[in-house]
C-alpha cells in the first residue's frame, strides 16, 4: 500500500484526482493548504506527493522546500497553464514532475505510476511495516494504537511519534534537536527540554521501572534510542 498525498485549496480538484486515483494499492490523504500538507507528512509516511502551486497560508513552492528538508519522497507539482516560471522554479527546487490544468485521468495515473516506480528503484520507497514489535511493545499504525505486553497504553499524538521514530530505528540514536524537528516538524530552537518531558512520560506508560528503563534509553551527550533487546 502506497500513501499518496494530494494537496489543493480547491476541494473539487481533489475529489477528483481521488477519483482518478482510485487503485487498490494506493491509500490517498489530502490537504487543502501548504501548512496542512507538512502536518499530514509529519503524522504520515508518505511515498508521493501531488502539490498545487498556488494555495493560502503555504504556497506549493515554500510546502515543497521545507518537504525536501527531511525527505526525497517524489512531488509532482499541479500547475495552470500560465504558471511556466513557476514550473522551472519548482524543478529547480527539487520537484520531479508537474502536470498541468486541465488534468488527464489517464496522463495523472501514468505519472503517478512512473514516480513511484523511480522512487522504488532508487530504494527510496520501501513501505514501511504497519506493525511494530520490540519487546513487549507493539505499536499498530493504522489503528494509531500502541500496546505493553498486551495492555492498552493511551498516549499524546506526539507521545506516539516519538515512539514511532525510534521502534522504525532500533538502536539509531536520535539528538533531541533531530525528534523535535521529525516530529514537530519545526526549527528545533528550544525544543530538547520539550522532548526530554515526553520521552519521560513515554517511559512512565511503557516502562515497568521509569528509573531504569528497559527500551527507551539515553546515550548521555548524544540523544535517546530504542533498545531493540528491552534489556537492562
Amino acid at each position: 500500500m502506497y500513501n499518496i498525498l494530494i494537496c489543493d485549496d480547491e476541494r473539487d480538484i481533489v475529489n477528483a484526482l481521488k477519483i482518478y486515483l482510485t487503485n487498490p494499492e494506493y491509500a490517498l490523504w489530502e490537504a487543502h493548504t501548504g501548512r496542512e500538507a507538512l502536518d499530514v507528512m509529519a503524522r504520515q509516511e508518505i511515498q508521493l506527493v501531488l502539490m498545487d502551486i498556488m494555495m493560502p497560508e503555504l504556497d506549493g513552492i515554500s510546502a515543497m522546500v521545507k518537504i525536501r528538508e527531511r525527505s526525497n519522497v517524489p512531488v509532482i507539482l499541479l500547475t495552470a497553464k500560465g504558471e511556466d516560471s513557476d514550473k522551472i522554479l519548482g524543478l529547480n527546487v527539487g520537484a520531479d514532475d508537474y502536470i498541468t490544468k486541465p488534468f488527464n485521468p489517464v496522463e495523472v495515473a501514468a505519472r503517478v505510476r512512473s514516480q513511484l516506480r523511480r522512487y522504488l528503484l532508487l530504494g527510496g520507497g520501501a513501505v514501511k511495516p504497519q506493525t511494530l514489535r520490540i519487546g513487549g511493545i507493539e505499536l499498530d499504525d493504522r489503528s494509531k494504537t500502541v500496546s505493553l505486553d498486551g495492555e492498552s497504553a493511551v498516549l499524546t499524538p506526539k507521545e506516539y511519534e516519538i515512539l514511532k521514530l525510534l521502534m522504525e530505528n532500533p538502536e539509531q540514536v536520535f539528538s533531541p534537536k533531530e525528534i523535535y524537528r521529525r516530529v514537530w516538524n519545526d526549527a528545533p530552537c528550544g525544543g530538547e527540554n520539550t522532548v526530554a518531558v515526553h520521552i519521560r512520560h513515554l517511559r512512565e506508560k511503557l516502562e515497568i521501572n521509569p528509573a531504569e528503563p528497559r527500551y527507551l534509553k539515553i546515550v548521555w551527550g548524544q540523544g535517546y534510542k530504542m533498545e531493540r533487546g528491552g534489556g537492562q
